[in-house]
């Protein structure tokens, strides 16, 4: 009984990486669809495109908001998505990591 709390935890550890792992990725592509579309390479008449550049921003302004307000625009260039991979990436291979190693260094045979 008593290895369930421990094991629970766990598995919501592994959650949350895989919850990282995702978010990490639509950042990714955010980012990308951005500057292609600053760029003009692809441009936002096409539906599919709008659409796309319209659902990603939804999905991570609210990640970005909080540091928007520290961070400001460098030469037109946004450096939020990428304080923002790099928490993603301290949190995933760091803090996440060390948090279940100290869970199962606890837990009792």
């Amino acid at each position: 009984m008593s290895e369930t709390p421990p094991l629970l935890a766990l598995t919501i550890i592994q959650i949350l990486q895989v919850l990282l792992g995702v978010v990490r990725w639509i950042i990714i592509a955010q980012a990308i669809l951005s500057i292609l579309i600053a760029f003009n390479v692809i441009n936002t008449h096409n539906n599919f495109v709008r659409s796309l550049h319209y659902g990603l921003d939804r999905v991570t302004e609210p990640l970005y908001r909080p540091f928007r307000r520290f961070i400001p625009a460098a030469g037109g260039i946004d450096w939020t998505p990428f304080v923002v991979l790099i928490i993603i990436y301290i949190l995933d291979a760091i803090i996440l990591p060390n948090i279940a190693m100290s869970l199962l260094s606890n837990r009792s045979v």
